[in-house]
Formats: structure tokens, sequence, C-alpha cells
């Protein structure tokens, strides 16, 4: 989930030791079974309800507790947003969805005191080459970002990353909300944008925990808010796509916590 509009510094960053590390690649771990099962069942006729249902099902199964679910009032365990929602869509009864669509999905628990954090973008059935586009073009947005996880580089070079790759690509950088880091909070210091500020930025040192998550738009940056005070959505109306990861710096190179790679093959 991601949080708002980026002002560096304003919080110190907690640093976490590897044993603490370790009980986030578990709370992570359930994000990753979780998002890898919803991708499995994604189907057009399905309600982002009854996706949240059962989010909700296997976290408690597994023994965790959703992360968003009561956060500030959010109603629901997911954020669901569909096609031209960039992020924290709530999930609906109403909301079916249609061959053709693109969703993003982002989940987060809690476990033992830590949290974890992730998110993928799905098509629905066919979509178009476009939208096809937009999907790749942001996952790899993040994947590069992930590279830029190393110690002594500063947030920046993940900002610059993703910028870089996106706007090359002809896509737009959602400004308003950013990535953040993660521990015993959901959001904690720093917060990660995805493009470029003026402001210098921290270093990165070994044990910060990042939720690094992109957020691409087809048009424009510009984004607003829905009446229900939490789905956004793009100011033009055209699609976005959000691909989120938790990563831990350390000694040998980041560390993604949240990888799927075990549940469906994904590699990062």
């Amino acid at each position: 989930m991601s949080s708002g509009t980026s002002q560096q510094g304003a919080k110190a960053i907690i640093v976490k030791s590897p044993e603490e590390i370790r009980y986030m690649l578990d709370a992570n771990q359930i994000v990753a079974e979780v998002l890898s099962m919803l991708s499995r069942i994604l189907e057009p006729g399905i309600s982002t309800y009854e996706l949240d249902r059962l989010a909700e099902e296997l976290c408690l199964k597994r023994k965790a507790k959703p992360a968003f679910k009561g956060y500030r009032g959010f109603p629901g365990c997911l954020c669901v947003s569909l096609n031209e929602e960039v992020v924290h869509g709530i999930p609906s009864r109403k909301r079916k969805l249609s061959k053709g669509d693109i969703l993003s999905i982002d989940f987060g628990v809690s476990l033992k005191g830590f949290f974890g954090d992730s998110a993928i973008t799905l098509p629905v059935g066919v979509v178009t080459d476009e939208k096809k586009r937009l999907l790749q073009v942001t996952e790899n947005s993040l994947l590069l970002a992930i590279d830029q996880v190393q110690i002594g580089n500063r947030i920046s070079d993940i900002s610059k990353a993703v910028q870089e790759h996106v706007e090359g690509n002809g896509f737009s950088v959602v400004r308003q909300f950013v990535g953040h880091g993660i521990g015993t909070s959901l959001h904690e210091a720093p917060e990660i944008p995805n493009y470029i500020q003026g402001n210098r930025s921290p270093r990165i040192v070994e044990g910060m925990v990042l939720a690094i998550e992109p957020m691409v738009n087809m048009g424009t940056h510009k984004v607003s808010v829905l009446k229900d005070g939490w789905t956004v959505i793009t100011a033009d109306k055209m699609c976005s796509a959000h691909f989120e990861h938790s990563v831990a710096a350390t000694l040998d190179g980041p560390s993604v916590l949240s990888s799927r790679l075990i549940f469906d093959g994904i590699k990062k």
C-alpha cells in the first residue's frame, strides 16, 4: 500500500537485524503466496469482493493478519484497482471483472509484529498490446529499481531507475503516491518516490527494508481521489499499472522478501 506525497527526511530510518529480516521474509512469503493464488484464479466474472474474501481466508490460515483491513479505516484486505484506478481501490460485490481489464492487486500482512507488502497487475483474459506493454514496462521498472538496492547507493538511484525506464517507454510516473520503508510499521522512512526530486536522498545501508512500488500511467501522471476517499484514478481515465516488492539491503545485494518464485515461477 503506497504512502502519500514524498517528504524525504521527516523520520528516522529503522535498520533491521538479520533476525528481524527473517521475520519479515516469513510475512512477505505469505503475501507472495496469496498474490500467486489470486493470479491463478483470476477470470472474467469474478468479483473483487470474492478475491478479497479468498485472500483473507488464506492469510488467516497462515496465522497472519491482513495489514490493510482497518488501516486508517480502509474496509478491505486487498487494494483492488481496475483499469484507470491507480491504487487503493476498495473490494466490492458489484465490481466484476471483464475480459480485457487489467487489475492491480496490492496486499499486505502482519506476522509476529512485522509487515509484508507487495503488489501485481494482472490481465483479465486477453488484453490489448498497449496494456501488455504497460504491464511489462511497469514490472521491468521495478526490477531495474531493485537492482539499485546496493549498499552505498542513494534512494534517488531507485527513483532514477524507475523514471528513466518508464518515461523512456512513453509512459508517466505517478508523483502523488510513493514507496516506503517497512518493518514493524506498514509505512516507515524512507519514502521512495518513483521520480527524481531535487533534494538529497538517504544512502542505502545494510538492514534497510524498502517497499518499492512503481505506479505507471498510460497518459498523464496526474491523478485524483474518488469520493470514497480511497480510490485513486488517473486524471485522463487512461489505464494504470502497479507492481511492488519488499526488498532488504544486504551485503550480498538486494534480497526480494516478497519473491513469488516458489509459488508461480516469477523470478523476482
